[in-house]
């Protein structure tokens, strides 16, 4: 096998952080390198140096054989390399062709060329098996559509080697098949695939090596047909890993919320309840409102009709506030979009949405007990950072998750919904996740968990609510819940008819 990229001894350093410590990968020619590791390993500050954006402080890059060094993602381009970033880069005003020409747009006789520029994009969105037109605007897009555009940039490239960084997050098991078919059309013409995912059984269906980093630091490089599961995982945290959904069972309490006859601008006739200590897993396929309904509950968006009791009370939510104040906390599966601020600290960012409770006399910040807090959760929920006073956009994944997790905890909610809380979070801090979460349910908290991971809701709930077209199609006990009913409700089928069969 031909070694078409080669990469060895790279160290990286940040203010008070070794990002990558001796670090190393191999992307052979016609193959697909899976690069593992959790939040954290080293994985995107590699990707960033391969591409230009980060310099090395040591280390060799080989390219082709020949040792180069990239000033800027324009000569990574150049050299044949393009990444699909894990977050989105896109633009909502514009259209998906400008998005995917960004910055390379085709040219005629020194003016854009409208007509190619969109022929050339539709081509690429129909490989891709997309249906909408290149002259759609972004901003219309879901965020697994978007995601596809991301794609679909990286392949306009025509890239000898394609890193793509948790591609297939947020994308429906129909964009995944797509994306895969694509893959081996790519590995077919000999190009070289480098795949990042926490994902581990997209790693045994798509790639033929595996690359494994821990603490910034290789670990391991296999062939996936001679490795398991159980070896990555252990390769990756250093330890064994048990107990992957650790569900404990607790004593329900009385009803804390309520929802009767709820229809809005996105849901329409939702009625169920949630009691205390229990988890209400929602599924159902992209585009099924399961998000909608829980921003609608959060006053994020309008009711038309219908009834939400907390606590046996009847409350009007037309806020978020609104929901804060009546003991509702939510944490958008939208991290960065909708949860944090990447420009400001974890300090600031955990404590953004109770700053009224470190209020002292004076009106002002009690900052030392602000401080006291935050420390109490950055240690409780083992959230990996140099100081509280570091940036959020500097942190990992898996841990932006948890200050996420930790800043609507702060609010002292007795309802806490959770979109995706593991999206895009490697296995050792879904399990740390996935330990709080029973923590809080064990404590009488009310729990919503939205995830497009069956074994995570079949792992986690109490109960299985499913949705389809903005409609409940289907409610299970944690006994009778399989991942064939719960297929069956996400596509239409009501739960009554799968009862009468």
């Amino acid at each position: 096998m031909e070694k078409i990229l080669e990469i060895s001894g790279i160290i990286k350093d940040f203010p008070g952080v070794r990002a990558l410590d001796g670090a190393r990968l191999n992307v052979y020619e016609g193959k697909v390198m899976a690069l593992l590791g959790e939040n954290g390993a080293g994985k995107s500050t590699m990707m960033k140096i391969i591409t230009g954006i980060y310099k090395r402080d040591a280390g060799i890059i080989k390219h082709n054989g020949k040792e180069v060094e990239f000033n800027g993602p324009k000569e990574s381009q150049d050299a044949g390399i393009a990444i699909i970033h894990q977050e989105l880069n896109l633009i909502d005003h514009l259209s998906i062709a400008e998005n995917i020409f960004l910055g390379r747009e085709l040219t005629k006789n020194f003016r854009i060329d409208w007509d190619l520029m969109f022929s050339e994009a539709d081509i690429i969105l129909k490989k891709l098996n997309l249906e909408y037109s290149s002259k759609e605007l972004v901003g219309k897009l879901s965020i697994g559509e978007k995601q596809m555009i991301e794609i679909a940039k990286a392949l306009s490239q025509n890239a000898k080697i394609i890193v793509m960084d948790e591609p297939t997050d947020a994308l429906t098991d129909t964009e995944t098949e797509s994306l895969f078919n694509v893959i081996k059309e790519l590995v077919a013409e000999n190009k070289s695939i480098v795949y990042i995912s926490h994902r581990l059984k997209e790693i045994f269906e798509i790639c033929d090596h595996a690359t494994i980093m821990r603490d910034g630091k290789f670990i391991d490089e296999a062939v996936v047909a001679d490795i398991t599961e159980d070896h990555i995982i252990e390769k990756m945290v250093g330890r064994k890993l048990k107990d992957q959904f650790p569900r404990i069972d607790t004593e329900l309490g009385e009803v804390s919320l309520r929802v009767e006859d709820l229809n809005g601008e996105v849901t329409k006739d939702i009625n169920f309840s949630l009691q205390r200590g229990e988890i209400l897993g929602i599924a159902g396929l992209m585009g099924a409102g399961r998000t909608e309904l829980a921003k609608t509950i959060y006053g994020c968006f309008k009711k038309t009709r219908g009834q939400i009791h907390i606590d046996g009370k009847k409350v009007e939510i037309n806020s978020p506030q609104e929901a804060l104040k009546n003991k509702i906390a939510y944490v958008s599966e939208d991290r960065k979009g909708d949860g944090l601020l990447l420009g400001l600290s974890v300090k600031e960012n955990m404590s953004l949405s109770s700053l009224l409770k470190f209020e002292n006399t004076y009106k002002k910040i009690d900052e030392k007990k602000e401080k006291i807090e935050v420390e109490e959760f950055i240690s409780k929920f083992n959230i990996k950072t140099p100081t509280m006073d570091q940036l959020i956009k500097n942190l990992s994944g898996g841990n932006q998750q948890k200050v996420a997790i930790a800043k609507a905890l702060m609010t002292n909610p007795k309802i806490l919904i959770l979109d995706e809380p593991t999206r895009g979070v490697d296995v050792g801090a879904k399990k740390e996740i996935y330990d709080l979460i029973n923590e809080f349910k064990h404590q009488g908290m009310s729990i919503i968990i939205i995830s497009s991971e069956m074994p995570e809701i079949l792992g986690l709930s109490d109960r299985i609510m499913v949705m389809y077209d903005k409609t409940i199609t289907g409610i299970f006990s944690r006994e009778e819940a399989t991942q064939e009913k719960i297929m069956k409700c996400a596509i239409g089928v009501k739960k009554e008819e799968i009862d009468e069969n």
